[in-house]
Order: C-alpha cells, then sequence, then structure tokens
C-alpha cells in the first residue's frame, strides 16, 4: 500500500494490477455496507410504511404509504418510557461501575512489581472457560438480596474478563515504567499516579471499555427476565421482546381498535417502530467515541 501511495503522489500511472485490485475491493465494501445497512434501513421504512404492502412484499427501497401509526402509540404507552429511564440508568450506573472495576484491576495486573500477578491473572482468565452456571448464580443472587433489584444486572458481572484482558495489555504497551518511577521520585503515591496520570493518558481505552460496556448494558434482557419480577424495572430490552414474541406490551397500544385485523397491521408497525426507537440512543454516542474505539482496540489488542 506505501508503494502504491508513492505512485499516486508521485504522479505515476497504475498498473492493471492496482485498477484490478482497486475494483475488487471497491465491490466487496460496497456489498459488506448494503448487507449491512440495508436490514436497518428496512426497518426504518417498514416503521412509517402500510404492513399490508409489506407482507406483499410490495416494499423494498421507499417507504409506501406512510403512515406514523405505530409511533404515536409508543410513544403515548407509559411502558416504553418506564423501560427507556430503566435502560439509561441500568447502562449508566453498570458502565460507571464496569469500567471503574475494570480499569482498577487492569492496572494492578499490568504492573511488574505486583506480586503474584500471574497467578491472578491465571484465576480469572479461568472463569471465561469455566463458570458456576445459571442455577448456582441465581441462588447466590438471592441469598445476597439482590433479586428484584437493578443491583441484580451490574453487580455479577461487574467485570468482564476479556475487557480485563484487553485494558493490561494498553497499560502494559501504553504506561512505560519509567513514567512511575519519576512519579515516585516526586513523592506521587500509587493512587495519585493512577488517577492523574494513567487515566488522562488512556483516554482511548477508557471509551472502548465505556462502549462494550454501554452496549452490552443497554441491549442485555436476559438477566432482568432472570432476575426481576416487577415490571416497573424492566429495561426497555425486555419491553421490546415481549413486543416481538408474546406481544404483551402491544395489547396495551392497540386495545382501543377493535378489528383483529386492523390490530395486528398496526402491532407491526409497533414491532418496527420498538426497534428503531430502542436503537436510537447507540447511534447518537457511537460517531462521538468512534475514533478513540479504534484507536484502543487496535493498541489493546494487537500489541504486548
Amino acid at each position: 500500500m506505501s508503494s502504491l501511495a508513492a505512485k499516486r503522489k508521485l504522479g505515476k500511472p497504475r498498473s492493471k494490477e492496482d485498477r484490478i485490485f482497486d475494483i475488487l475491493n471497491f465491490t466487496l465494501l460496497t456489498v459488506v455496507s448494503i448487507a449491512v445497512l440495508y436490514p436497518l434501513y428496512f426497518i426504518v421504512i417498514a416503521s412509517i410504511s402500510n404492513p399490508d404492502l409489506i407482507n406483499a412484499g410490495k416494499v423494498w427501497f421507499f417507504p409506501q404509504d406512510i403512515t406514523f401509526d405505530g409511533y404515536k402509540r409508543i410513544l403515548q404507552d407509559e411502558k416504553i418510557w418506564t423501560g427507556y429511564k430503566n435502560s439509561i440508568v441500568y447502562t449508566v450506573v453498570g458502565t460507571a461501575v464496569n469500567v471503574a472495576f475494570t480499569l482498577m484491576a487492569a492496572y494492578a495486573l499490568s504492573r511488574k512489581d505486583f506480586y503474584g500477578r500471574n497467578f491472578f491473572m491465571i484465576l480469572i482468565a479461568f472463569t471465561m472457560f469455566f463458570s458456576g452456571g445459571l442455577i448456582p448464580t441465581y441462588l447466590i443472587v438471592k441469598e445476597l438480596g439482590m433479586l428484584n433489584t437493578m443491583w441484580a444486572l451490574i453487580i455479577p458481572k461487574a467485570v468482564a474478563v476479556w475487557n480485563l484482558i484487553v485494558a493490561r495489555t494498553f497499560f502494559e504497551s501504553t504506561i512505560p515504567n519509567e513514567l512511575l518511577e519519576a512519579a515516585k521520585i516526586d513523592g506521587c503515591s500509587n493512587t495519585k499516579f493512577f488517577t492523574k496520570i494513567v487515566l488522562p493518558l488512556s483516554k482511548p481505552i477508557v471509551a472502548v471499555m465505556v462502549l462494550f460496556y454501554g452496549v452490552g448494558h443497554w441491549n442485555s434482557y436476559f438477566d432482568a427476565l432472570i432476575y426481576l419480577n416487577d415490571e416497573g424495572l424492566y429495561p426497555l430490552q425486555l419491553i421490546l421482546r415481549n413486543i416481538l414474541i408474546q406481544s404483551e406490551a402491544s395489547q396495551s397500544m392497540i386495545g382501543d381498535i377493535e378489528s383483529l385485523a386492523a390490530q395486528q397491521r398496526v402491532g407491526e408497525l409497533i414491532k418496527y417502530g420498538v426497534i428503531i426507537i430502542a436503537s436510537i440512543p447507540l447511534l447518537i454516542v457511537y460517531p462521538f467515541i468512534q475514533k478513540y474505539f479504534v484507536k484502543g482496540v487496535m493498541i489493546g489488542g494487537i500489541k504486548g
């Protein structure tokens, strides 16, 4: 690629092989982009199109017989707003706990003067391959009194081992020992060194951890399905699951419609609309941390 860039810079004619490579590369990337983006685009146009036309296969590239009835009913439903609020709380609090614990543990394990760090790393990595299972975990959560509380969705998964390994690798390859030695000469403690020097230099990996954990919390519904009984604590994704699979929430949105056929049509609009509404926060946040995300993954995943 460097020789190709040099040729372009010098204005030399590109070879036939270079042109063929560009065409194949562009074609492949275009196909992959379409395969990734079209399903999301289809959900967007389907959420405002006539369900009868969707079922008839007449909606492909543009919305047909546009209607916003589905979105109106979604935004008027209290369960959706409650789920939104709960998901935001779980995501913000859970991500803060995850990132704090992961970064502190990763930094400690990256320190060469930490006695027994390899032993602790083996114990932690062991949990990636073997766990107690769902029933023992449920019993522990129950004994700790966390059933039907937000902490049941946060504490049991406070640290993801893979994220811990990535963060540890980042610290090992980015924070030199000489920096710590210089800080100690100036009388800097370990805590102050971590908060004042290490964290400001670790914005890429912090952004990666925030994105990984945030997306995990926002999309999670299985833990809520297991540990929560109060519908007032349900996250948005669990409400979305009920709409898509059991049609529980949609009944409260279409109860004023007498015709069964009309209820089914509006129910289809609601299903597509809820998917879009649930995806909006992540689509808004991701562009702001993309540059840190790419840099952090490359450094934390390859070096060391």
